[in-house]
């Protein structure tokens, strides 16, 4: 246990209260930064330094789709990031709390998560590593910018029927009864905005079913920014950082995404499973009764999806993938893809089981990363309360 304590030094955290006039308008500064465009990777020593957020619901272990789509994209970012960037990955507690939860199931899944960040590989020494919920400056952010956010902007989110369906194990969101959606799930893109904003972030790493959202905090900073213009305009518009890795789908229906929530454990590979869980649920997922191998993923979604997945665990173009199976079969593919699945998982899930029963450690780091968190913050809402008429 001490040994993991040693890893880490204590972070040096300085309070709001002791920040001279010259550090807070020096830290302003960092937050008024215009908007970056994005360049290529050998040009890192020139660009401009890069405020790089994102962040993960702690409810159920991350699966195929968060590993590749978020949690390993989170590594490559923190790997070929310059000296100068700074990185915000955040375990949003209250995002999980836009559906039912059990409190205790959900207090235990938020150190899950945490030790989960940590066994891929994010570095809390390089990255800040926090609790959205031990932060209160995004719920004070949220409630400002919603209300300046008009209610037809969120009408047309989609997100969140698609919640809904994979909750209620409905086929199709068409299914989904209005009345069960709540508030706080209808409104929750607000919040994501805030999570962004409050620390002006310049670059949010999505995947394609999110530009919705990103476009949405892109709106709702330019209406603060015009509501409130002087002296200059505060909050950043981030720009998108479409991660490389296509969308995985479920094993057991390739017409939707993979899913964390979905009722169905079948349809999912988590980060925890054993390979004997994997190759089980792989060998198990639909394809078709096509012969040979093809990457349709209109007409062969299932067979498709497989070798999406083959592709990212091996970090290949899936059509080259795919020209390697043209004359092979669906069971040849599933034993690769269970494979490399589990070649893929099996250090991050080794490296878990190690952290999972090192509680004071985790615990630390998160308070740790909560302090660096909340300074950061701090700054930028101050500013806010300021122009708003309450400061």
């Amino acid at each position: 246990m001490q040994q993991a304590f040693t890893r880490f030094p204590p972070l040096r955290v300085v309070s709001a209260a002791r920040t001279s006039p010259t550090q807070r308008a020096q830290q302003l500064r960092r937050l008024h930064r215009s908007p970056l465009r994005l360049q290529s990777h050998d040009s890192t020593a020139k660009r401009a330094p890069r405020v790089i957020f994102s962040g993960i619901q702690p409810t159920g272990i991350p699966h195929l789709g968060n590993y590749f789509g978020a949690l390993a994209n989170w590594v490559k970012l923190q790997r070929d990031a310059s000296p100068k960037d700074e990185l915000l990955f955040s375990v949003v507690g209250w995002h999980a709390l836009t559906l039912p939860q059990d409190p205790r199931a959900l207090l235990a899944a938020r150190t899950t998560m945490m030790a989960l960040i940590l066994a891929v590989g994010i570095d809390p020494k390089r990255s800040t590593i926090f609790h959205q919920d031990q932060v209160q400056n995004h719920t004070e952010l949220a409630w400002i910018l919603s209300c300046l956010t008009p209610i037809g902007k969120l009408k047309r989110m989609t997100t969140w029927k698609t919640r809904l369906a994979v909750s209620r194990n409905a086929n199709d969101e068409s299914e989904v009864d209005d009345s069960l959606l709540n508030t706080g799930l209808f409104t929750y893109p607000v919040l994501q905005a805030a999570d962004i904003l409050a620390y002006g972030a310049t670059h949010v790493p999505v995947g394609e079913d999110q530009q919705q959202h990103l476009e949405l905090t892109r709106d709702i900073a330019d209406i603060f920014n015009r509501t409130y213009p002087k002296p200059a305009p505060l909050l950043t518009l981030p720009q998108l950082m479409l991660t490389p890795s296509k969308r995985i789908l479920s094993l057991k229906d390739p017409s939707v995404k993979m899913s964390k929530s979905a009722i169905d454990a079948n349809s999912r590979i988590e980060l925890t499973d054993t390979a004997t869980v994997i190759r089980s649920r792989i060998r198990g997922a639909t394809t078709d009764s096509i012969r040979g191998i093809t990457y349709d993923p209109a007409a062969r979604p299932g067979t498709s999806n497989l070798l999406t997945i083959l592709a990212a665990c091996t970090d290949e173009d899936v059509a080259v993938v795919a020209a390697r199976y043209a004359g092979k079969d669906h069971g040849a593919l599933k034993a690769d893809v269970a494979d490399a699945v589990e070649a893929a998982f099996k250090g991050p899930r080794a490296e878990f089981e190690r952290l999972r029963a090192e509680t004071p450690f985790l615990l630390r780091v998160a308070e740790e990363g909560a302090a660096r968190a909340r300074e950061r913050s701090d700054v930028m809402i101050r500013e806010v309360r300021r122009r708003v008429g309450l400061a």
